[in-house]
């Protein structure tokens, strides 16, 4: 049943993809594209993209968009739960003894060892995005990318607005690559 295969596969996202949406990705990568197959590589690409322009985590965003795409509405509603399901149970838990906690040596030592690993999962996703994907295809990352990137990058040190540069790239993306497929 299809529900449930999401349901364990965001719950499974959830409990171990800690360390924020970048640090989720190469999980949620190995979920969607790898293990069942709802994705390919390059759908998975554009769900990154369009998660980190709408509002709210990465996780939460890929959970809608994949539980709409494999299964409607119901997916929708299913995946985006059970992706939310163990950060609000462990949060309930973990708040009630933390604060108590906080000073422990051993917490300490835990949060101090959790970094490093946060740190590598991000870089993993990373990785993922930058390097061609195993199947021979080719990485989304091109010429044009890196140059609106970098365009962005001097403009947003430069304190041009985030608005104005969202509005701008997104135009250049149309100009880029798809206003040449269509005509």
């Amino acid at each position: 049943m299809i529900y449930l295969q999401l349901f364990i596969s965001y719950l499974k996202i959830g409990f171990f993809g800690f360390g924020g949406g970048y640090a989720m990705l190469s999980l949620i990568h190995n979920e969607i594209v790898l293990q069942n197959q709802w994705l390919t590589n390059e759908e998975f690409t554009n769900i990154v993209a369009i998660s980190q322009m709408t509002p709210g985590p990465i996780a939460i965003n890929s959970a809608t968009y994949v539980g709409y795409t494999v299964a409607g509405f119901w997916g929708s509603v299913v995946a985006t739960l059970s992706v939310c399901l163990p950060a609000l149970t462990l949060m309930i838990i973990i708040t009630r003894f933390f604060m108590r906690l906080k000073e422990n040596t051993y917490m300490k030592s835990v949060i101090a060892f959790m970094r490093p690993v946060v740190m590598g999962m991000i870089l993993s996703g990373a990785m993922l995005l930058l390097m061609p994907s195993a199947d021979g295809g080719s990485s989304f990352i091109d010429g044009w990318s890196w140059a609106l990137f970098g365009i962005a990058l001097i403009a947003s040190l430069k304190k041009v607005n985030p608005i104005m540069l969202i509005v701008l790239s997104a135009v250049a993306g149309i100009a880029i690559y798809y206003l040449p497929n269509v005509l």
